[in-house]
C-alpha cells in the first residue's frame, strides 16, 4: 500500500520502520532534515515541507495514497492535515490526537471532520497501566481480546512453580484442578519460542499466559502469584497519561496522589480530579516520595515527560516501596537492561499507538471486511498476538485443530464463540463469526489462512 507518514518523530519514526518491514511503500513528510535522513535510512521517500500544506501533500502525491498518517506534535495539525489529505484524494487517514477537549468530541472529530481513526496513546497507556493493577504480579501490560473477555498476560517464571520444569503438555495432567490456560509465548533470553507440548519452562523465562480473567486470576493465585489488586497509588508526573489514569483508578475505587512540579499545571489538574488527591512538589525527591507514603504504597507509576527520571524515580521506588513500580520509557530497546536492574514494568505509549496503527494499516489491506480486529506486538517486537474474526466462506470451518496444519512458528491460542471462551484442543473446531487469537513471529498476518500451510 502506498502510506504516507506526516511527522518523523519518535512514533512516525517506529510506525515507519514496522510498515517497511511489511514491504509497504512510505512517504515521509517532515520539515526537519535529521529526522528526514533518519527516515531515508528506513527505504521510504522523504519530501520536506510542512504536512498542513497544499503543496507539500500535493509534491507527495496524496491523491494516490491508501493511507494518511498524521504523528505531528500538534493535534490541530494532525486534524488539519487529514481534513486536507481526504479533499486531495487520501483513502483513508489516522491521526494522533491527545488533548482530552477533543476526545469529549469524538464523533465530531470523525464523522464532521471525516478523520476516519484516531489515535490516542495516552489514553491507551492509561488504560494499559489500570489493567496492569488489577493483576498486580505480571510484568508488563495486560492485552486483551474479544471485547474484554480473554486477557494475556506475561508473567516472569522462578522455576519452582508447578508448571515449570516439565513438559507442558503434562501441566494439566499432573494438576488436575489447575484452571486451564494457554501457554501462548516464551521469551528466554534473546530467544522467542511459539511453545510445543514437549516445551519444558524454565527459571528466568517470560511466560505469555491467555485466558478469560477468572481462569487467568484463578491460575494465578493457584500457582503462587499475588493477586492482590492496589488499593492506593502514587504517581509522578501530571501529563495526559497522569491525567487520564487518575481519572480511571479513582473511577475504580483506587486511593490516587498525583505529585506535579509545575504549579499552574498541578491546580488545574486538581480542580478537574475531584476524587484525586494532587500535590505540588517535585516527584523525583526521595524525601517528598517518602512523605506522601511511597513505602507503603500499592503502586508507585512514574509518568514525566522525562525518560530519565521516570527510570531514576523508578529505581528508586523498587527499593523502598512494597508495591508495584510503573514506568514510563519509550526507549523499549532497553527494556531488557532496565529488566535486570530490578524495573520489571516498563509501558511505552509509542509502541502501544504503533500497535493501534499497524492494527488499522492491516485492517486496510485485509479489505474493507477484515478480520483483523486487534494486534499486539510481543517480545520486543518478535512476535505478534492478533485477534482475528473469522468469515462464513472459510475453507476451514469446521475442521478440528488436528486437521489444520499451522505454520510451526504460529499458534492458536484462544477461540472465543459468542461469549465463550474456549482455550483449544486438538479436537476443537472453528466457526464462522468465531474470533480467534493468533500467536504469530511472522509479519503481516491479515488472516487465519496466512498461517496455515
Amino acid at each position: 500500500m502506498r502510506i504516507l507518514i506526516a511527522g518523523c518523530g519518535k512514533l512516525g519514526l517506529m510506525v515507519a520502520r514496522a510498515l517497511v518491514n511489511e514491504d509497504h511503500d512510505i512517504t515521509a513528510i517532515d520539515t526537519d532534515d535529521l529526522a528526514l535522513e533518519r527516515m531515508e535510512e528506513l527505504d521510504t521517500l522523504p519530501v520536506k515541507g510542512n504536512a498542513v500544506s497544499i503543496s507539500t501533500l500535493e509534491e507527495a502525491d496524496v491523491k494516490h495514497a491508501d493511507i494518511l498518517i498524521a504523528t505531528m506534535r500538534s493535534d490541530e495539525s494532525n486534524m488539519l492535515c487529514c481534513i486536507a489529505a481526504k479533499k486531495l484524494g487520501a483513502k483513508y487517514t489516522i491521526a494522533r490526537i491527545r488533548d482530552p477537549e477533543y476526545l469529549k468530541n469524538m464523533s465530531f472529530v470523525t464523522q464532521e471532520l471525516g478523520i476516519n481513526y484516531v489515535a490516542n496513546p495516552e489514553r491507551a497507556t492509561a488504560r494499559e497501566i489500570s489493567r496492569m493493577l488489577r493483576l498486580p504480579f505480571v510484568t508488563s501490560g495486560v492485552e486483551t481480546f474479544a471485547r474484554g473477555l480473554v486477557e494475556m498476560v506475561e508473567i516472569r517464571a522462578q522455576g519452582d512453580e508447578i508448571f515449570a520444569g516439565i513438559p507442558l503438555a503434562d501441566v494439566f495432567r499432573a494438576r488436575k484442578n489447575l484452571p486451564r490456560v494457554l501457554f501462548c509465548g516464551i521469551k528466554r533470553g534473546d530467544e522467542c519460542i511459539i511453545p510445543k507440548g514437549d516445551f519444558i519452562i524454565r527459571e528466568g523465562d517470560s511466560v505469555f499466559v491467555a485466558a478469560d480473567y477468572a481462569t487467568l486470576t484463578a491460575f494465578l493465585t493457584q500457582v503462587g502469584k499475588d493477586n492482590k489488586i492496589a488499593r492506593d497509588a502514587l504517581i509522578i508526573g501530571g501529563s495526559r497519561i497522569g491525567y487520564y489514569l487518575a481519572g480511571l483508578l479513582t473511577e475504580s475505587g483506587v486511593k490516587t496522589k498525583l505529585i506535579e512540579l509545575n504549579e499552574e499545571k498541578a491546580r488545574r489538574l486538581d480542580e478537574n480530579l475531584k476524587s484525586t488527591n494532587v500535590i505540588w512538589g517535585d516527584g523525583t525527591d526521595q524525601e517528598l516520595l517518602l512523605s506522601e507514603g511511597l513505602k507503603n504504597a500499592d503502586a508507585f507509576i512514574a509518568l514525566t515527560d522525562r525518560d530519565e527520571e521516570n527510570l531514576m524515580a523508578g529505581l528508586y521506588a523498587t527499593r523502598v516501596c512494597k508495591g508495584r513500580v510503573i514506568v514510563k520509557s519509550n526507549r523499549v530497546s532497553y527494556s531488557e537492561l532496565l529488566s535486570e536492574m530490578g524495573l520489571n514494568s516498563i509501558i511505552s505509549p509509542s509502541q502501544i499507538a504503533c500497535n493501534i496503527m499497524l492494527r488499522v494499516v492491516r485492517a486496510r489491506c485485509a479489505g474493507e471486511n477484515s478480520g483483523v480486529e486487534r494486534m499486539y506486538k510481543l517480545m520486543g517486537g518478535q512476535a505478534e498476538a492478533l485477534e482475528l474474526i473469522v468469515p462464513e466462506d472459510a475453507e476451514y470451518l469446521g475442521k478440528t485443530l488436528t486437521d489444520l496444519e499451522v505454520d510451526a512458528d504460529c499458534l492458536i491460542a484462544v477461540i472465543v464463540r459468542g461469549n465463550k471462551v474456549i482455550v483449544p484442543g486438538g479436537s476443537d473446531h472453528i466457526e464462522a463469526d468465531d474470533h480467534v487469537v493468533v500467536i504469530t513471529k511472522r509479519l503481516g498476518v491479515v488472516s487465519l489462512e496466512d498461517i496455515l500451510k
